[in-house]
């Protein structure tokens, strides 16, 4: 199945209940939501009460993306507000394996993502413990960067060390994603894709149509 997670960072603020039910109604079945503290990334985004007020105005999966250093200490809190999926950064785990467990304690789907320079090898002891992996395709930290090329390699290699272990573990791409290389992205391995500026510039529901209709090829 192809997923399209639209992220919120690149909807407008002041009217982000709206944007999100535009998505969704379209037929986003993620939300993208990406919690930065200014520490493992340069930005602040948002946090908990902006998270639990959008809760209210959607069914569709939250798809919660920690960019903070130790995200453990949130786990919980993520939870009571409504994530459905965290996604925790290897590089800023010093006990990756304790915070999934942590993630599923809580009764959340857990996934790890990468920066783009970090090799995918570093996922090999964790392969069978995570519902999805999330490869960043630029730098973490800013939207509407330009994506980064070398990363379709990387999904390739994944997605064939989750085939040659058995597993049909999610692949989820961030960065610089539109319906212009999407395809080239579900080619490599991929099949979840967060998508900010591609879908809400000018018409979100129109785009994130546009996405809908390109994995429909693949099914």
């Amino acid at each position: 199945m192809y997923i399209l997670a639209p992220s919120v960072l690149a909807a407008d603020f002041s009217k982000l209940g709206e944007d999100v039910v535009t998505v969704a109604e379209a037929g986003a079945k993620y939300i993208h939501l990406d919690v930065m503290d200014g520490a493992f990334v340069p930005s602040i985004s948002f946090g908990m009460p902006v998270i639990e007020k959008l809760r209210g105005c959607t069914d569709a999966i939250f798809d919660v993306h920690m960019m903070v250093e130790e995200p453990g200490r949130y786990i919980q809190d993520m939870k009571k507000v409504g994530a459905d999926i965290i996604c925790v950064h290897q590089e800023a785990c010093v006990h990756l394996d304790r915070t999934i467990n942590q993630i599923k304690e809580a009764g959340c789907k857990a996934a790890v993502a990468l920066n783009p320079a970090t090799p995918v090898e570093t996922l090999s002891c964790i392969l069978d413990q995570v519902d999805m992996f999330l490869i960043m395709s630029v730098n973490p930290g800013f939207g509407g960067q330009k994506f980064i090329p070398y990363t379709i390699e990387k999904i390739k290699k994944l997605r064939k060390m989750l085939d040659d272990a058995g597993l049909k573990t999610d692949i989820q791409v961030d960065g610089g994603v539109t319906a212009a290389n999407v395809r080239t992205l579900i080619e490599a391995g991929a099949n979840v894709f967060v998508a900010g500026s591609a879908v809400f510039k000018n018409d979100a529901a129109a785009n994130t149509k546009e996405f809908l209709e390109i994995f429909k090829e693949y099914e």
